[in-house]
């Protein structure tokens, strides 16, 4: 009976550190993403990131689909520092992507997706409560490379911009119809206590895991201010 009773109390212990680790490695796997489309050509516009207040990362969201699509994946969301958005890139916030579409579709295929928060409204819609993009708030594929000139008015209006990768190809992703929403187990997990998106990505209550110093390094090295108006 007494080494029944070690054995529980050391899976009772050892389940929540493997749950932790499982977050900690969605952070590395942004962390990765976000530094491969940084550094390829044609990536996303360095004017657009500069005017962002926040940016999610969303590794290798699955789309499984026979003739109703849908599209499921985790990720999270970092902000600059402050209620005014103004300060470095900060402590990540757990997030989760579902939507769905229609139409024949076959088979099932992994995109990374990056979105960039343009303005403060979408910023505190989207760690105040679940939104659906297209509806709730505004969003249009992000253009992409070092010229802006193609990019249209909708786009430049949008409250998120949406950028996708498959396969090695890079490009602008339209998500409407999908929905965004904080990943609020997952931050429990990840910090060991329940926090707010907002506690934890505006108003600094649990400092940035180790595993984030790669993506946060990367954003504050290039996109160091924010020059939104």
């Amino acid at each position: 009976m007494r080494y029944l009773w070690v054995v529980l109390l050391l899976v009772g212990i050892s389940l929540p550190v493997a749950a932790q680790q499982k977050e900690k490695e969605r952070i590395k796997n942004a962390g990765t993403v976000m530094n491969e489309i940084l550094n390829a050509p044609d990536n996303i516009p360095g004017e657009l990131l500069d005017k962002a207040e926040c940016v999610i990362v969303l590794p290798s969201v699955i789309r499984v689909a026979i003739v109703f699509g849908g599209s499921y994946g985790r990720g999270l969301m970092t902000c600059r520092g402050g209620r005014d958005f103004k300060g470095p890139w900060g402590t990540p916030t757990m997030m989760r992507l579902e939507g769905g579409s229609f139409g024949l579709q076959l088979g099932g295929q992994a995109t990374d997706y990056v979105l960039l928060v343009m303005n403060p409204r979408g910023a505190d819609s989207i760690l105040s409560s679940k939104v659906k993009l297209g509806a709730g708030i505004s969003a249009a594929a992000g253009p992409k490379g070092r010229d802006l000139g193609a990019a249209t008015d909708v786009a430049m209006r949008a409250e998120i911009l949406g950028y996708s990768r498959s396969r090695g190809l890079f490009a602008g992703a339209f998500l409407e119809g999908s929905t965004l929403r904080s990943d609020n187990d997952a931050n429990e997990r990840l910090y060991g206590k329940k926090l707010s998106a907002k506690e934890i990505a505006l108003e600094g209550k649990a400092a940035p895991p180790e595993e984030a110093q790669q993506l946060l390094g990367l954003l504050n090295k290039r996109s160091p201010k924010n020059v939104s108006v």
